[in-house]
């Protein structure tokens, strides 16, 4: 399977905001990996995981009241 990469720009400020949608992206992710660099301007989500896609991890971020967008590079 696939790896898939993505990096999206959130609406994520803080620890407790990532903490907020930590249980659901990891459900999703499984044991690959993701992270949020909180200190960017644009508080990028990255995700390395098998098997979903970036709908998917955009969906989970907003169902916990957070705004996720591909990212423009």
């Amino acid at each position: 399977m696939k790896t898939n990469n993505f990096k999206l720009k959130t609406t994520l400020n803080c620890s407790g905001c990532v903490s907020k949608v930590q249980g659901d992206l990891d459900k999703l992710v499984g044991a690959e990996e993701w992270n949020v660099d909180t200190n960017s301007r644009d508080k990028v989500l990255t995700v390395h995981a098998d098997g979903i896609t970036e709908e998917e991890v955009i969906a989970v971020v907003k169902s916990k009241g957070f705004d996720a967008e591909p990212l423009s590079i």
